[in-house]
């Protein structure tokens, strides 16, 4: 497996390392922005648009309140919120996703931002969400303190994350999907497919569910709970910021 030292630039594109620079990683989605949508609805056959709707639901946002989508991408996970009457802002640190976003959805709010220093003051939000984000973090406890920060006291946190599938047999079949069926489905549908073998490398580093609850309880945050989804591929991790 590639390690911190392996070369960042490749043939198709900049891939991150597994230390995840920021400017590494910010470069990377940049290049796969315009197809990025469609890539990843290929490689999750589809379950990417469930996987939508499970944090549409676990965060429950009224009409009227602030929801911060973290690492919004081009704004798809947003778009929900947004929708439905709820005023929402989808904040990522890869200009080239923001560009597409907004191309998409120039009624929507994008905004550039680091997770780790949200330029937002205290106490902004309503609920805080970040899906298949944290994971590209730089120091992702920074970064879940920073989401407690912008949240008012009593709101709620969703990270939605791959997570480890709990059934042994089935966590196999996953795993040589991931090295072998993953960056196949990359060379026909993605501009730069040395991604989504960084992708696949940093689901298989990334902590189980126990562990990054215990990660986003140790920032700060209370009543803290997951649910699996899709046989534990994806992880909903829930809390609120304490009163």
């Amino acid at each position: 497996m590639p390690d911190s030292v392996s070369p960042a630039r490749t043939d198709t594109g900049v891939r991150a390392r597994l230390d995840k620079r920021p400017d590494e990683v910010s470069t990377m989605f940049d290049g796969v922005a315009e197809r990025y949508d469609l890539t990843n609805t290929l490689a999750s056959l589809g379950a990417d648009r469930r996987w939508r709707t499970l944090v549409t639901r676990e965060v429950d946002a009224r009409p009227g309140e602030r929801v911060l989508d973290l690492a919004a991408g081009t704004g798809t996970s947003t778009e929900p919120f947004a929708d439905a009457g709820v005023h929402a802002v989808a904040c990522d640190f890869s200009l080239g996703m923001l560009t597409v976003g907004r191309r998409r959805r120039p009624d929507m709010a994008f905004l550039a931002g680091d997770a780790t220093r949200l330029p937002f003051a205290d106490a902004s939000f309503d609920a805080v969400t970040i899906s298949f984000g944290l994971r590209n973090v730089v120091d992702p406890d920074a970064g879940l303190a920073e989401m407690l920060r912008v949240v008012r006291p009593g709101g709620r946190l969703v990270v939605c994350e791959f997570s480890h599938p709990t059934w042994r047999p089935f966590r196999r079949v996953y795993d040589s999907y991931l090295l072998r069926a993953l960056p196949a489905v990359a060379r026909v549908a993605s501009s730069n497919r040395d991604a989504y073998d960084y992708l696949a490398e940093s689901i298989q580093a990334w902590p189980d569910q126990q562990q990054l609850a215990e990660r986003v309880r140790a920032s700060g945050w209370t009543q803290v709970s997951w649910r699996d989804a899709s046989l534990g591929i994806v992880a909903l991790h829930s809390a609120v910021r304490p009163v």
